[in-house]
Order: C-alpha cells, then sequence, then structure tokens
C-alpha cells in the first residue's frame, strides 16, 4: 500500500483529523513510528522532513519541504510530491504531474541523473515514486545482462591436488603436513565475482523487501536467476571502496549509480528508527536549485559563464579571518567581467499577500550577495516557480539603491522539456541568451 500527500501536507491516524486538515490517513501503528521518528531524530537527520504538530486536539505529522518517498516498518510507503499550483491538490492529473515534474527535475540531480522521466510512459506515470525508481534500476540491469556480465581476475587461495600460481609455504605446512599430496597455493582465477557484480546482485537482493508491484516483482525473480553465480557482498562498503569501472564498463554505470542508493539505505536522506525502516528523500530546495541552473547553462551564450554555489566572498572579517561564507545559488559571468548573482527559491508566491509573501530574510541575503558579489552595483534576480497566481516577474524592480536593484522573477518548469526564466521587461539580458 502506498499513501500521496504533497509537501507541508499532514499525516494523521485519526479520521476526525482527515476531515477537518484534508490530512491523509495512515495506520496509528505507522503514525506513531513517524512520531517516533521524527521526535528522536537530531538536528541532520529527518526533522528536517517531518514535524510533529498539534491543532485543535488533535496530533498531526506535517511533511515538509522535502519529497520522494518514506518508508514504514509495516510495509507502506507513502510518496511525498512537490506542490505545483497548477491543478486542483490531491486530484489525480496533479499527483501525475507533480511526480512527472520531480522526475524530470531530478535528472539534473547529482548521482540521480540516471533518472528517465520517460514522458510517454502512461503505466510509469501511474506508478508510484518507489515503484518507478525500482523500475528504472531493473531496466539498466536488465540491459547489462543482455549484454553479459564482465568478468575479471580474482585471488583464491585453496589446498589443491595440483601446484597453480604461487605455492604459500607457512600455509603449506599449517595446512598440508600430513597431506603431502596437496599444494596450499594463491592462484587468479577469471570469475564472475567481482565487486561491481556483488553490489548488483546484493541490491536486487535488498529490493524484494520493497517492491510490490507484479511487473517489478517478475522482473527482479529474473534478473535474480541471471546474477544466481555471484554471491552476494560480505561487506558492502569493502566492495565500493574495492569498485573499478573502467572503459569496458560503461554498461554498468547507471546500474552501479543505482545499487550504491538502494544499498545505502535510498540515499540521500536515510531515515532509520529501532526497525530500520528507511527513506528517499530529496530537499526541493536543491532539486530546483540544480534543475534552474542545467536550464539556464543549455541557454546560456557561450561566452556567459555560470556557476553554481560561489563561494569566493564572505560577510565579514574579524581579527584578519574572513567570516560567514556568502553562497549564491548561481553566478553569472560574461566576457567583460560583468556579473549577475541569482537564487532561487521553492516556494510559491502569492502576490496577493504581504510584499508579495516575499521573505525579509531572502532580502537581507541579496542585499550582501550584491554588495560582496557586485561591490553594490547591478542587478540580481531571485527565481521562484511559476504557477497560475505568478504567471510573470513582478513589475517594478528593489532597488537598494540607485545602482543596485533586485528583481523577482519566475521559472517556468515545463513537463515537455521547454523550462524557461521569464525575465524581467526591460532587463537587458539579450547577450546572455544563445
Amino acid at each position: 500500500m502506498h499513501t500521496t500527500v504533497f509537501e507541508y501536507g499532514y499525516l494523521t491516524c485519526d479520521q476526525a483529523a482527515c476531515d477537518e486538515f484534508s490530512a491523509k490517513l495512515i495506520s496509528k501503528n505507522d503514525f506513531n513510528y513517524l512520531k517516533e521518528v521524527s521526535l528522536s531524530a537530531d538536528e541532520s537527520e529527518t526533522n528536517k522532513c517531518l514535524g510533529l504538530t498539534k491543532r485543535y486536539g488533535y496530533e498531526l505529522i506535517q511533511v515538509k519541504n522535502y519529497v520522494g518517498v518514506l518508508f514504514t516498518p509495516t510495509g507502506e510507503h507513502i510518496e511525498v510530491l512537490p506542490k505545483t499550483g497548477r491543478k486542483a491538490e490531491n486530484s489525480q492529473q496533479a499527483i501525475v504531474e507533480s511526480r512527472q515534474m520531480l522526475l524530470m527535475m531530478l535528472q539534473h540531480l547529482g548521482s540521480f541523473r540516471y533518472v528517465a522521466s520517460n514522458q510517454a510512459s502512461i503505466a510509469t506515470k501511474q506508478m508510484p515514486l518507489l515503484e518507478v525508481f525500482i523500475s528504472q534500476f531493473l531496466q539498466s540491469v536488465n540491459a547489462l545482462v543482455k549484454r553479459g556480465l564482465k568478468s575479471d581476475y580474482v585471488t583464491q587461495e585453496d589446498s589443491l591436488h595440483f601446484q597453480k600460481g604461487k605455492l604459500k609455504v607457512s600455509q603449506q605446512i599449517r595446512y598440508n603436513v600430513v597431506n603431502k599430496h596437496k599444494f596450499y597455493v594463491e592462484y587468479d582465477e577469471y570469475l564472475i565475482n567481482r565487486p561491481a557484480n556483488r553490489l548488483i546482485k546484493t541490491a536486487l537482493l535488498k529490493l524484494s523487501n520493497y517492491t510490490r508491484l507484479a511487473t517489478n516483482q517478475k522482473l527482479l525473480r529474473e534478473l535474480q536467476f541471471a546474477f544466481a553465480d555471484v554471491p552476494s557482498c560480505k561487506s558492502v562498503k569493502q566492495d565500493i571502496s574495492a569498485l573499478k569501472l573502467d572503459r569496458g564498463m560503461v554498461d554498468y554505470h547507471s546500474p552501479i549509480a543505482w545499487a550504491k542508493l538502494i544499498l545505502d539505505g535510498f540515499s540521500p536522506l536515510s531515515m532509520k528508527g529501532d526497525n530500520s525502516a528507511l527513506s528517499l528523500l530529496f530537499p526541493m530546495e536543491a532539486v530546483f536549485e540544480s534543475y534552474v541552473a542545467s536550464v539556464l547553462r543549455s541557454q546560456l551564450a557561450d561566452d556567459a559563464e555560470l556557476t553554481t554555489q560561489a563561494s569566493s566572498k564572505y560577510l565579514v572579517t574579524h581579527n584578519g579571518r574572513r567570516q560567514f561564507q556568502l553562497k549564491p545559488d548561481l553566478l553569472l559571468t560574461l566576457t567583460d567581467n560583468s556579473k549577475l548573482v541569482l537564487d532561487t527559491k521553492w516556494k510559491l508566491l502569492d502576490l496577493e499577500d504581504h510584499n508579495y509573501g516575499l521573505s525579509q530574510s531572502d532580502l537581507y541575503q541579496m542585499f550582501a550577495y550584491g554588495h560582496k558579489y557586485l561591490n553594490g552595483t547591478g542587478d540580481l534576480l531571485l527565481i521562484y516557480p511559476a504557477h497560475s497566481g505568478f504567471e510573470k516577474p513582478i513589475e517594478f524592480s528593489f532597488d537598494y539603491s540607485e545602482s543596485l536593484r533586485l528583481w523577482v522573477v519566475p521559472f517556468v518548469s515545463d513537463l515537455q522539456g521547454d523550462s524557461y526564466l521569464i525575465w524581467p521587461e526591460g532587463f537587458s539580458f539579450n547577450a546572455l541568451i544563445s
């Protein structure tokens, strides 16, 4: 079973609270587990993803701006999707579009570049995220099996009836002082038993506990049979350290990338409680930033350089040491050395709100970027996701001074891949776009 909730939505085990707050109903055992995890998590882990709250006497768990999959010990998984502001929330079309948008963005996020959004696949659109990820791993392994698993020379030690390789004298004396007709030797044998194959085999075994989709279960069994002669990892960490993917192993790149994520507890953020339930969660701020950077980089002119997470400037100098590093999401540099600072924010702006819903702390942050990276002269852009209530840039700039201006602009995420930034009117950006 799986439950779908949008970011900042609520989970409850109380039907009355479900009706009152449009919360998603989960079992009492699952609720208590997530409650325990949210209360016991340290600052670096899941309290960033889950929050326990009480409203009108009802206990609720609120998911925050992390999206992906939460696992519970009962076997249920909770799918957390990003808000898009496009369709009525909780409609099937909204769920499908949100899932597809997340998959599209994840293609540009680090090790998840192997994600394929499969726009044309109706089956994929209906799959929950967990099964999509499992399916893509299985498909990558299936393609590898069809091309043939790679073998490698593996060092073996054994007592044989004939001498082969190098005689191990100390072991010969220890083990074969009576069996003088045998030889304790060390030799290399060309075997399928190598770290890459062991990691994939171990990941396949682990998935047996997670997939519920019949097509995934069928393919999983077939692939486990194909890896029947490969032992599982004795130590995943050691096999990852020993892993070598040379030029002849291009077909291994995608399955190994997936296997590492699966064996690491479906990282990038693992949520482990006493029952070792796991999670696959992504901070939407990082996903959106990575996607915007990738789209802009593909659209910029050749002479424009885009730097992500620039880190050359600091807020202050104290006792001769620079402190409080300033890291704007994006820094655009042209050939004349002029610069443009861009920062992404994953938030659905409501232009009817006070100050358009902008955060005062964000404006202070952009002020610091402008003075340190632009020397107080130039333009800064705050980029928010476009939606039905924010389809064009805020008309006027926010002026820190006569020479330093901040623009607030929407970024359109198109499911067909034609995503783009909407630049402000009258803004000199033609030289930036190829």
